[in-house]
Order: C-alpha cells, then sequence, then structure tokens
C-alpha cells in the first residue's frame, strides 16, 4: 500500500489534481444509490432475522425438564423417575406467505396483505430433539430420542425490502407489474393492512463510566455510575453507582471524604475497600495499587486515605463478604450462607460485562478501581465532569434490538408453557406430544400485538413502552421519508428540563437541526441528518485477537505501577488490557479499518489526556461518512472520481469501492472528539497556501459536504442559511403536510385519507439533496407568482390574495379520498352478517340516510355520485326470535348496520374492493373520491414557513399587472417578512425568476457559494430591475401603483387543513345520553361551547336574558315536579294529570320548576348518596329576631 502512494505522488498529471465540490456530489449520489433513505432499519432487521433470532434460540437452547414423581403410585413402576430434555435446534424462515380459510399457503405480496388486511408475515421453524431419560429403580438408565424438524414455532412479520421480503432486489419492471410504488423505500411492517414503523428509541449507552458533580447542598459530592451489561443478556442493566460522600462541614478539614458503592441485591452503601476485600484483595497495598496506580501520587492518595481508615475493622475476606451478605440477604441465614449469597452477587451481579464467575476476580478489582479512579479524578479537577447529553453516550434502539427484546420474552413465555404442559401430561399420565407443547400463537399474536398497537413489551405489564410503532405517514412522499427516519428520546414528555432538548454541539451531522416538533416534544423527537448510518453492531472477538497479535498486556500478567506510563485498552467498555506505545497501534487499527479487514464501522477513539484507547463494535451508535485527509489532502483524486462516473453498472466499483480503497471512512460521534474536520475542500486548499492564517495544520478529515447535516423535511428548503432558524423548523413541519403525489400507486392503494395534487410541479429553485429524495418525481407544490404588495388589504394578518382565474384554470386543484371499511362477522356459528340492500319491511333500526344509491349486493357502485348521510355499505344481521320482543317481533327479522357517508362529506364513489380477509370472510372497502379547489379559509405556504390562508379570491382582470400583462397568482401581505426574516424566500423569488427565463434550474443548495449579489446580476442580464421588483398597474382603476412591487415565481404548498373540513355549525342536534346536553366534535354534530370565560363576558355586559337562554333554554331545560311541603322530587304522571309527593301523602300542593337536567341527575345522584335535597319553592317566613325588638 506504501508503494502505491509513493507511485501516486510522482505521477502528477490531470487525474491527480483536488477534487472540487463539485465531485463531492458524484460521490454523494454513489452513496444514496447502495443505501436509499431507511437502510438503518432495513440492515438493522436484517441482523435480526439472520443472527440475533438464532442466538436468543441458542440461550434457551436447552430445556431440562423434570416432572416430579408420582407420590403414590398405582401398583409398582418400572422407572420412578423420567427427565425430559428438549433442545432447540437450527431455526428456519421462508418468504411471507398466507394460508387461505379453505388451507391452501401462497405466497404473500404486500399489495395483497395491504388490500385485504392481512399481516405480511413468515413462518418460523425450529428443529426440536427430544430425548426422554427413564431412570429404573436400580440405577439403570432407558434413553429415548425423537427429532421433530421444522416445527413450526410462529410467524414473524417481515420489514418490507428486507432480505426476506418479497420484493426484495426485484427490477423495476417487477415492482410495477405487483402493483408497487418504484419510490417506496420499505423499512416498515404491515399488520392488519396497516403500514407500521418502529421508531427508534434513544438511550444512554451501556458499559460506560460517567462521572457526574453533584449540585450542593448535597450527601454525596461526586458520582460514579456505570450501567453494566453483558453482551448476550437482554435483562435490563445492573448499575452500579460509587459516590464519594461530601465534606462535613461541622468537623472541618477532609475528615468526611468517604468512597461508598451501591451494589445490585445489596440494601446499604457499602465502604470501597470491604468490596475490594470480599473480592480477595486484603492488604492495603493490593487495593491502593488497584485503585491509584502510581503512589508518589500523593493528593489522591490522601483523597482515599478515610476509606481505609473506615474499613480498617474488616481486615479479611470471609469478614467482608459477610458485611456484604448482612446488607443483602434475608434476614435469619446463617453464616456460612450470607457468605455464599454476597459471593454470588458479585460474581454475577456486579458488573457482568467484565465477565461473571470466579475467575474474572482480578479484572473485577481492576475495573472497580478503573472506576474510583475515574472518580477521584474529577474529584481532583483533573478531568473534567461527564455530559449527559453528548451524543456519543447515546445509542439508538432500532427494529433489530427492539424485535430482539420482544422476540426474547415471548419465546421464554413459550419454553415456560412447554414446561407446564410437560407436568400436566406426566401429572396425567398421558404421553407428551412435542407438537402439542409447542405453542406457535404465543409467538405470532404477541409479535403482532406489539407491532398493532405500538405497546412494546406484554400486555397490560408495567415495563411497556408505548408509541414505539406507529402508522407510517403517508400525507407526503417527504413526510413518509421523514417518519422512516425519526428519532424518539423516551424522557417524559411534561419534563420541563431544558437541556435534553436543546441542539448539542455532539450532533451535527447526525441530527437535523432544523426537524424538531413544535410544543411538548420540542428537541426530544429527532431526525436523521441525510448521510447518517447506525451501526449494527458486530464482533468484538477479531478486535481482540488483533490486539492480543499487537503487544497487548492484558491485565493479569502486569504489574499495577507500568499502567500510569501506558496506555488502557477498551473494548465496548471492558478494560481488556494495556498497551506501551498506543500510537502505533492507533495507526495499525486505522490501516486495517481503512482496508475493511477491521469491520468499517468500529470506533476507534484514542483519549490522549486520560491515556485510554476506547474501541467500540456495539449497535446503535450514529456514524457519518467523512473523507480522509493525508498531508493536507484528499485521498480521493480526480481519477476515482472519473472512474465513479463511467460505470457501466451500479454493481461495480461504487460506494463500497471508495470505503475500501480507503478514501472515505465512516466516524462516529465519539470518535469525531478525536478528528480535525475540514468544512469544505477549499479550505483545505487554503490551508496549504497559507499556512500563518490557516485554521489548523493538521486536518485529517473533510466534509463531504456541508448541507448533508440537514435531515429529509430541511432539504427540501432552498436556501435555509437566509433564514431565520425557527423558520425552517416550521417549513420542515409543514412540508410533511403539503398536498403532492404521495406515491405512484395510489390508485391501487385503499388509504383511510389521501389527498393528491392535480398538477404537482417540481420546484423551478432546487437544492442538491432533492435529487436523492425523489422531490422532482414526486413533488408537492406549485410555482406560483407571488406579488408581495398590499393591494386591497384582504391579505392582512398572514392571508393572502389568490387569482381566481388561475383558480379555474386548475391552479392547486387536489383529490381527496376517503375509504371506508367494513366485514360480514360471524355471530355464532350459524349467524352471518350479511351485505345487501336493507328492505324496510323486514329491517329494524334503518336510518335517515338515502338507501337509493344501493346495489342488490348492498355497495354503491363506481361512480355513484354521493352526499350527506347517504348509505354506501348495506349490512345486516339477523335478529334472534328470543331477542325480538314485543308487537315488531312478527315483522322484523333482520337488523340494520349499514355504513353511511360522514356527515358533511360529499363526493364520487371511486373504487370497490370486494374480498376476503384472513378468516376467509367477505370484506369490503369503498373508496370515496372528492375534488378539492382552493377556496377562501384554505391554507397555503411557501418552502419559508411563511403560511396564510386565502383571504380573498379576485379575478385575472382585478388583479394587477405588470407591463409585461403577467398578473400574480398569489399576493403576500410584505408584513411577514420584516419581522420574520425569511430573506430566503426573496432569494428564492429572484432566483426563480432568472431560471424561468432562461429554462433552467437555480440551485439554492445552503453553505455555497451563491449570493444575492451573483443572482441579481443574472436577473439583470435577463432585461430585469437587478432587485426582482416590477411596476405595476392597479386592476380596478388602471392607474400606476406609486410603489415597486417585488414580483416572480415562488414554490408554494398547499397544506392539507382546509375550510370544508373545518366548518361547523349547529341549530338542532344530537344530545349526550346521560347529561342531555348537546354532544361535543364536529365529528358528532355537536354544539359550540359557551365557556366560562364567554360566561363571566355576558355577566359584565349584565345580559342575564341571554345568559339564561345560551346556558338553559338551549342546553338542557328540564321540568321537575317537586312538593311543596318537602321539596323532594314528586310522582308526575303527565298523561293522567295525577301527581303526588308519597312520602307526604300530598296531591295538591305540587309545583312545577324548570331547572338543569344536568342539575336533576346531581339531585338524584346525591339522593343515591342519602342526602336529601329539597328545593323550597314557597318563601321562609323570617323568625322575628327577638332581641331586635327588644332593642
Amino acid at each position: 500500500m506504501e508503494v502505491d502512494e509513493e507511485y501516486d505522488l510522482q505521477r502528477n498529471d490531470g487525474d491527480e489534481e483536488e477534487i472540487s465540490q463539485e465531485d463531492a456530489w458524484a460521490v454523494i449520489s454513489a452513496y444514496f444509490e447502495v443505501h436509499g433513505l431507511v437502510r438503518q432499519q432495513i440492515d438493522s432487521f436484517d441482523e435480526f432475522i439472520h443472527n440475533t433470532l438464532q442466538e436468543v434460540v441458542d440461550e434457551f437452547a436447552n430445556l431440562e425438564i423434570r416432572p416430579n414423581p408420582d407420590p403414590n403410585p398405582v401398583g409398582k413402576q418400572d422407572f420412578p423417575e423420567t427427565i425430559y430434555k428438549i433442545h432447540f435446534g437450527q431455526t428456519y424462515l421462508s418468504k411471507p406467505t398466507m394460508t387461505e380459510s379453505d388451507g391452501e399457503t401462497a405466497t404473500l405480496f404486500p399489495k395483497t396483505a395491504r388490500l385485504r388486511n392481512l399481516t405480511y408475515s413468515a413462518p418460523l421453524y425450529m428443529d426440536v430433539t427430544n430425548t426422554v431419560i427413564k431412570k429404573g429403580h436400580d440405577g439403570e438408565e432407558v434413553t429415548e430420542t425423537q427429532n421433530f424438524p421444522k416445527v413450526f414455532i410462529g410467524k414473524v412479520p417481515i420489514m418490507l425490502r428486507s432480505s426476506y421480503c418479497t420484493l426484495y432486489q426485484n427490477s423495476e419492471k417487477d415492482l410495477t407489474e405487483l402493483g408497487e410504488c418504484l419510490y417506496d423505500q420499505g423499512g416498515y411492517f404491515i399488520v392488519n393492512g396497516n403500514e407500521k414503523l418502529l421508531i427508534a428509541q434513544e438511550r444512554m449507552s451501556t458499559n460506560h463510566v460517567y462521572v457526574f458533580k453533584k449540585k450542593q447542598p448535597n450527601k454525596y459530592a461526586y458520582v460514579a455510575e456505570v450501567r453494566s451489561m453483558a453482551k448476550s443478556q437482554n435483562i435490563p442493566p445492573s448499575t452500579m453507582f460509587v459516590r464519594m460522600l461530601s465534606r462535613t462541614s461541622a468537623k472541618g478539614g477532609s475528615s468526611g471524604q468517604y468512597i461508598r458503592v451501591t451494589l445490585p441485591y445489596i440494601r446499604a452503601e457499602i465502604p470501597i475497600i470491604i468490596v475490594f476485600r470480599a473480592l480477595g484483595f486484603v492488604a492495603d497495598k493490593d487495593i491502593l495499587e488497584h485503585i491509584c496506580y502510581d503512589f508518589f501520587d500523593t493528593q489522591m492518595m490522601e483523597l482515599l486515605g478515610p476509606s481505609l481508615e473506615e474499613a480498617f475493622v474488616i481486615q479479611n475476606q470471609q469478614v467482608a463478604l459477610d458485611y456484604i451478605g448482612k446488607r443483602g440477604a434475608k434476614v435469619g441465614k446463617t453464616k456460612n450462607e450470607r457468605i455464599m449469597y454476597a459471593k454470588e452477587k458479585l460474581e454475577k451481579e456486579m458488573l457482568p460485562h467484565v465477565g461473571v464467575g470466579e475467575i474474572w476476580k482480578r479484572k473485577k478489582a481492576y475495573y472497580f478501581g478503573y472506576i474510583v479512579h475515574q472518580l477521584l479524578l474529577c474529584a481532583l479537577g483533573r478531568r473534567a465532569e461527564d455530559d449527559m447529553d453528548h451524543y456519543g453516550k447515546k445509542r439508538l434502539d432500532l427494529a433489530g434490538p427492539l424485535l430482539r427484546g420482544l422476540f426474547r420474552m415471548l419465546f421464554r413465555k413459550l419454553t415456560k408453557d412447554m414446561r407446564g404442559y410437560v407436568h400436566k401430561c406426566v401429572d396425567k399420565g398421558k404421553d407428551v406430544n412435542m407438537l402439542f407443547a409447542i405453542k406457535a400463537k404465543t409467538i405470532t399474536s404477541g409479535l403482532k400485538y406489539s407491532l398493532a398497537t405500538g405497546n412494546w413489551g406484554q400486555a397490560n405489564a408495567a415495563s411497556t413502552r408505548t408509541g414505539v410503532s406507529q402508522v407510517l405517514n403517508r400525507l407526503t412522499y417527504a413526510s413518509t421519508l421523514s417518519h422512516l427516519r425519526r428519532i424518539n428520546s423516551p424522557i417524559g414528555r411534561e419534563g420541563k428540563l431544558a437541556k435534553p432538548r436543546q441542539l448539542h454541539n455532539s450532533q451535527w451531522g447526525m441530527m437535523c437541526p432544523a426537524e424538531t416538533p413544535e410544543g411538548q416534544a420540542c428537541g426530544l423527537v429527532k431526525n436523521l441528518a441525510l448521510m447518517v448510518c447506525i451501526t449494527v453492531g458486530s464482533d468484538a472477538y477479531p478486535i481482540l485477537e488483533f490486539l492480543e497479535e499487537w503487544g497487548t498486556e492484558s491485565l493479569e500478567e502486569i504489574s499495577p505501577a507500568v499502567i500510569p506510563q501506558s496506555t488502557k485498552i477498551f473494548v465496548n467498555g471492558c478494560w481488556v488490557g494495556i498497551h506501551r506505545d498506543a500510537d502505533m497501534l492507533v495507526k495499525a487499527l486505522w490501516r486495517l479499518r481503512r482496508r475493511v479487514d477491521v469491520n468499517a464501522e468500529v470506533g476507534v477513539v484514542r483519549d490522549i489526556r486520560l491515556k485510554e484507547l476506547r474501541i467500540y463494535t456495539d449497535g446503535g451508535r450514529c456514524s457519518r461518512p467523512l473523507f480522509i485527509v493525508e498531508k493536507q489532502r484528499l485521498l480521493i483524486k480526480k481519477k476515482d472520481i472519473h472512474a465513479l462516473q463511467q460505470r457501466e453498472s451500479l454493481e461495480d466499483g461504487g460506494w463500497h469501492d471508495l470505503v475500501s480503497k480507503g478514501f472515505i471512512e465512516y466516524i462516529d460521534t465519539e470518535e469525531e472528539e478525536t478528528t480535525m474536520i475540514s468544512m469544505t475542500i477549499n479550505d483545505l486548499v487554503q490551508a496549504r497556501l497559507n499556512k500563518e492564517e490557516t485554521y489548523s495544520d493538521t486536518y485529517t478529515h473533510c466534509e463531504i459536504h456541508p448541507s448533508l447535516i440537514l435531515g429529509v423535511c430541511a432539504s427540501i428548503i432552498p436556501f435555509p442559511d437566509h433564514n431565520q432558524s425557527q423558520r425552517n423548523t416550521y417549513q420542515s413541519a409543514m412540508g410533511k403536510q403539503a398536498m403532492g403525489i404521495y406515491v405512484t400507486n395510489y390508485q391501487f392503494r385503499m388509504d383511510t385519507m389521501a389527498y393528491v395534487l392535480y398538477y404537482p410541479q417540481k420546484p423551478l429553485v432546487t437544492t442538491r439533496a432533492m435529487e436523492h429524495l425523489h422531490f422532482r418525481q414526486l413533488p408537492a407544490g406549485i410555482n406560483a407568482i407571488v406579488a408581495i404588495a398590499c393591494y386591497s388589504g384582504y391579505n392582512q394578518e398572514d392571508s393572502v390574495i389568490m387569482n381566481q382565474s388561475s383558480i379555474d384554470r386548475g391552479f392547486f386543484r387536489s383529490l381527496f379520498f376517503h375509504s371506508y371499511r367494513d366485514e360480514e362477522k360471524k355471530m355464532g356459528t350459524l349467524v352471518n352478517d350479511e351485505f345487501g340492500r336493507p328492505q324496510r319491511a323486514n329491517t329494524m333500526g334503518m336510518r335517515h340516510g338515502s338507501y337509493d344509491k344501493l346495489d342488490d349486493d348492498g355497495l354503491a357502485p363506481p361512480g355513484t355520485s354521493v352526499s350527506g348521510a347517504d348509505i354506501i355499505i348495506g349490512k345486516t344481521t339477523p335478529i334472534a326470535q328470543d331477542e325480538a320482543q314485543g308487537q315488531a317481533a312478527s315483522r322484523y327479522t333482520r337488523r340494520d348496520h349499514s355504513i353511511s357517508l360522514r356527515h358533511g362529506e360529499a363526493g364520487i364513489v371511486d373504487q370497490v374492493l370486494l374480498t376476503t380477509n384472513a378468516d376467509g370472510l367477505r370484506f369490503v372497502k369503498v373508496r370515496v373520491r372528492s375534488a378539492r379547489i382552493p377556496q377562501i379559509g384554505d391554507k397555503f405556504s411557501s418552502r419559508h414557513g411563511q403560511k396564510g390562508t386565502v383571504g380573498m379570491t379576485y379575478t385575472q382582470e382585478d388583479l394587477p399587472w405588470t407591463v409585461e400583462g403577467i398578473t400574480p397568482d398569489i399576493i403576500v401581505n410584505p408584513h411577514a417578512i420584516p419581522s420574520r426574516m425569511t430573506i430566503g424566500q426573496l432569494i428564492e423569488c429572484i432566483m426563480g425568476k432568472v431560471a424561468a427565463y432562461m429554462g433552467k434550474e437555480g440551485d439554492a443548495t445552503p453553505f455555497t457559494d451563491v449570493t444575492v449579489d451573483n443572482v441579481s446580476k443574472a436577473l439583470h442580464k435577463c432585461g430585469y430591475q437587478m432587485r426582482g421588483i416590477e411596476t405595476m398597474y392597479n386592476g380596478h382603476t388602471g392607474q400606476r401603483l406609486t410603489a415597486m412591487i417585488f414580483l416572480g415565481p415562488t414554490y408554494y404548498q398547499r397544506l392539507k387543513h382546509m375550510v370544508d373540513d373545518k366548518v361547523h355549525s349547529r341549530g338542532r342536534g344530537p344530545v349526550q345520553i346521560l347529561t342531555r346536553q348537546p354532544t361535543e366534535g364536529r365529528s358528532r354534530n355537536g354544539g359550540l361551547r359557551f365557556g366560562e370565560m364567554e360566561r363571566d363576558c355576558m355577566i359584565a355586559h349584565g345580559a342575564a336574558c341571554f345568559l339564561k337562554e345560551r346556558l338553559f333554554d338551549l342546553s338542557d331545560a328540564f321540568m321537575v315536579h317537586v312538593c311543596g311541603r318537602c321539596g323532594l322530587t314528586a310522582i308526575a304522571n303527565l298523561k293522567k294529570n295525577s301527581f303526588e309527593c308519597r312520602g307526604c301523602k300530598n296531591k295538591t300542593d305540587i309545583v312545577q320548576v324548570p331547572i338543569p337536567y344536568a342539575c336533576k341527575l346531581l339531585f338524584q345522584e346525591l339522593m343515591a348518596m342519602a342526602i336529601a335535597p329539597r328545593m323550597l319553592t314557597k318563601e321562609v317566613n323570617p323568625v322575628q329576631n327577638q332581641k331586635k325588638n327588644g332593642a
């Protein structure tokens, strides 16, 4: 390799020149060809299917069941004891299949699963061996072995486009034939016909030593913690805290600097020295050299003084173990039991990632000493305390780890049920049948339940997380992509802590700085930047082997005195040894990684100040690719770019080639801290040319392009670097609500709701990243001619004026699809629902709507115009004879269960799908479409967070016009610009003007050299005023407008919030059954609430009658009859006109009182609690106050 480099340096022809920033885009294209945008989801799932699944099964591979022998056997038994040994072997997964109700199986395709509400899952099989050992009276053993190859153990939902998906590596032609969208990236599951995806969950990394300084006053001054978790285990990590107590000011001096440790399963805090003695290190010298390493470090030795004095009483291992055992085990155990308990806890539960068992004592002592050492360094101020929010200390759990935890839990449940089944069979004296023992439903329904509901874990258990799986957002293509790259931090949303929500320096290039929701989840829900890879995790074994070869000395064979002089080596947080020449080791590791002899995603962090080399191979770290720089030059040259651009097919060369040749490497967040990254290629050239003024002369890497720090939604914004940052955040949220074409196969899908724009256009002003987001193929907006002017004042407060003539020509017209579904449910064994047109003669409970639109099969045919409460699916259920009582029983035989159009909607039946579901029952989906034409009240937005509703539409002749006769489509108020500082929109407008004139696309990629001056000059060359302003004439009067008007094409989006879906009023309507007050909400045709504040205003106005009308007459007015004597409710029979109060035997003195029904309800509830609310209707005669008279 070195020879090649020398050879390269000698040749100085054109191919050797530095690449330009333009060439970087060729590299970026190569990346997206290989990775797409949801690679992290798919890779994680593939890892789960190929490796993790088998690992989980192997973990529980050997099941030994010893049923209790029968206590009183009938007759003499040959074999008093039987042992069942069950071994789980290889697992097999097939492609997704479905079983029809008649038992035939077929390959399942995603389109079918979506339309028929099936689950896209593949069967999982497993080899099971059952060995039965029967023990006789005289010690003889009889062994029988049965092999069950490929036993079905459940169905696993398959992620689309993963390696087990039927669409995997299909050509474009095949995908079109299968009715799939070419641009659909996969990365989600289909459960019961719904597209579900798993949101990446953020967590703190395990096996990391964190040191925090506690805010005083506090019992503790410093705390070191480590969440320890062995590679194989999936149980919650066992956390260990080492705490240094605060100085007790009462005595003064450093009297109270004790250090204590919290061990798992031990109640009290234990002094650290006792733990060392329990581990078998008794002498003070041995203990101190495991913590201090260097006895001449007097400051650190002094800090340990109080701890040594504290543990002076306990001077051998047994006493120390007993001390720990006393504080852990149940009370009343013997001394030996306590010692055994303490021993077991120290071996198994303390720092399990270092090792579990007796032999790891020394390593554990070293690691424990290291934790204390870090604590002391922090206390002495020699190292900074850790930052909780640093992204290098975070890991992301994607589909793989999430499913692993779930599958492990379900598989454990399966083995538990098997054990129970075997015990049951033996108790009953039956034969054990393995095929019955394995309940396939456990895994199938468990995985399905969690994916369908988003409750991760067992149903109704305490430890479940909610919202892990969500329904994939299909509003726009960008919203789908963004949803697939979303990340959730499981911090309570109500926490007012600002720290975790803030943008952290370490998130540069990993998380999008703009795209996060506003409101309570702000900063907790994040989105990945464009070129992030999330590591899948690889085996640490090759690394450990390599370290051993390259002269790493393990902890067992060194004396602690050499540790301060050498570098400590950690692999995944586990201290494996020390090395004397770290520089050479790191360079060797880099060399191997750049040749991909070591996995490219391994992180190598050399911390020179702490003298540590940390190597990470675990999954869930964020990393991103960077160009490698050596001697201030990029290793990638022009010729490599040429080779990349002139490839014949996608297979040869490409991205993986660039990585394996060592031009590019993946750097994770923690390793990024140890690099020096040049922002642009130009910075590197400057650094070579004038060395005095340069920022750094030791660049190690170079950004591929700085605009890649943005996420999917922010990459659509032109010139985001010219906007106020909140505006980019607002646009990132609104870009997800824009109408466009969300998938190319929307005609073959039955989504609950879908919005499609008639004539979407690709933007005139684009960013380079859009090419890879397919925003040109599936755009979500229109290039509108926008003027910034007041014009009539109908565009105040963020409204816009729109051109009615443009609207009539089809400007921003859209389709809205709404799907209704229903199925024939099985009521009993014989009784079924049935689709059909209900007959008034024999059907009970028919609706008010019109049944005329239905055919005989009970479905409205495509092309039918429907509106209001029309019935679109007719369905009836037979009435059981005993159920229908009374005189109507003879007449009615069926009950109506039809589905009507949602209230206030109208449209045309677009498509009807009649099929069968998983149970073989008929089921139907009806899609209704309606055309939505822009009107006053609809919401629109530019790509800069400038949202507004239509305040007025004027026809073309009423709008202002330019000399060229151009009238604007949209007029925006100038007041929307200054305070919001969305200069990006103004630059977009003048660049759009140039682009439209020249017939090219404008490039608005952020962080490039485009300036307003450049664009203005180009516009001037086109013959326009250089700042984009024009003279206009008033459309009403024809007079010239005094001001010049800024006018040009700007890309506008139509958002899904339309006035037709929001408008709501009510005269009469339904009321709640309980309180008889009007229902709530537009969907239920509810009333409009006259709330407390409105009431206060009416009181302030003194409008008493109006108030009574609002709150009483128009709500729940009710008449009650009250006994005039006792004030309780009387019995009134209005038909017979008879009234009585039985308590008072009073039939005459009864009053009618109007009160709210809710009040009547309250009185009756009080009566039920044996409280008598009496309504006194007569004036109570006041008792004369004798004293007053006397006075």
